[in-house]
């Protein structure tokens, strides 16, 4: 890897080593850009669009009309809880399981069905997804790629089986955090699902690499010419919808009893993001690994762009949590992913970027820090 300028974004805390970030002549990030450019977006306008789309998928005969790719969490639920109680939809909700439940996860969509919401359950073989696991922590630098197919690809399953054309996915990634400028805002195609949710390491890459079809199935797409033949249309509530996931935590704290962790989550301040999954912290200790920024980081930018802090708080904060090794639940996870600590270290080193790390007397450090 060619070692570059780091570069940190004015307005908020990204460096340009993010993947598909990029900084203007002004220090300002594509992110950033995206979100004052949403600010002068015609809501009103949207929301009416959004409404005449519903009217083509929806049923007054009791079948589901639409799908909710949903974890229980705070996103999730205020994304189905108004298509349900707003604008008068039937979704059937499709959970698929993280690699391990927290307590609070568990409990949080427990509380969620409970709300009025039907739950269509996911989960894989646990060898399989063990060893998946740990695969992808050595092949990829990230042990959440089996969470991710099956998040993505599960319910569109669910939805080619019951014959669902709508799917009502969060946010868009590339839009919300920086992105490629050609990916479509409305929503994703199966094939751009493999580029930008699978790092263009599809669930076949897995068939020439020790598994086989059999135990790749549940993570895998229905073939793509049966989601066109039906019509399936998969969009994002954030292209209709201001998304703010702090606002989304009051909403369903109200609607859905949504519970915050009753500590902040490593490596980062927040109690409520991400607290479904023991393993999360290492998804995003990998991503602090490979690109020099972590959890407190995506945390602070998404505050600051959406104005509920400013710059200068997110940097004490960046400053202070992100990059915190994920220690609690630490043994569970080399237990999980089979591997001792020694393995585990050794993985750590080969994904850690030389252009964000430097070894002096052989400890790392980062060759710049936001300020």
């Amino acid at each position: 890897m060619k070692t570059k300028k780091i570069v940190f974004c004015k307005s908020c805390v990204v460096s340009n080593l993010r993947p598909r970030i990029y900084i203007d002549k002004n220090g300002i990030c594509n992110a950033c850009l995206n979100i004052k450019n949403r600010l002068n977006a015609d809501w009103k306008e949207k929301k009416k669009n959004f409404i005449k789309l519903l009217q083509k998928y929806k049923k007054n005969n009791g079948e589901y009309d639409c799908i909710v790719p949903s974890s229980g969490g705070k996103d999730s639920a205020i994304v189905a809880h108004k298509l349900k109680y707003e604008f008068g939809m039937n979704p059937l909700t499709v959970t698929w399981s993280p690699l391990r439940y927290t307590d609070i996860g568990y409990e949080n969509l427990v509380k969620f069905s409970e709300a009025g919401f039907p739950i269509i359950f996911g989960k894989a073989n646990g060898n399989v997804l063990k060893k998946l696991t740990r695969k992808a922590l050595i092949e990829m630098g990230d042990p959440f790629q089996p969470f991710i197919y099956g998040q993505v690809n599960f319910p569109l399953q669910i939805a080619s089986k019951f014959k669902i054309r709508l799917i009502v996915d969060g946010e868009n990634g590339e839009e919300e955090y920086g992105g490629d400028k050609k990916v479509k805002k409305k929503g994703f195609n199966a094939r751009d699902s493999i580029k930008y949710w699978f790092s263009n390491y599809d669930t076949n890459y897995w068939l020439k690499n020790g598994f086989n079809k059999k135990e790749m199935n549940i993570f895998s797409s229905p073939p793509i010419k049966e989601i066109y033949k039906l019509k399936i249309e998969r969009i994002f509530w954030s292209y209709y919808f201001k998304w703010s996931p702090q606002n989304h935590f009051y909403y369903t704290a109200r609607n859905t009893n949504f519970k915050t962790n009753y500590l902040r989550s490593e490596g980062t301040y927040s109690k409520y993001a991400s607290i479904d999954d023991k393993f999360d912290g290492f998804h995003y200790y990998f991503m602090f690994l490979k690109f020099g920024i972590g959890r407190a980081t995506s945390d602070a930018c998404q505050e600051i762009r959406n104005k509920q802090i400013n710059r200068q708080e997110g940097v004490q904060l960046v400053r202070k949590y992100d990059g915190e090794f994920p220690h609690k639940y630490y043994d569970e996870f080399l237990e999980f992913c089979g591997l001792s600590e020694k393995e585990f270290i050794k993985i750590c080193d080969k994904w850690r970027s030389p252009v964000a790390w430097i070894k002096k007397n052989d400890i790392w450090k980062r060759r710049a820090i936001v300020s």
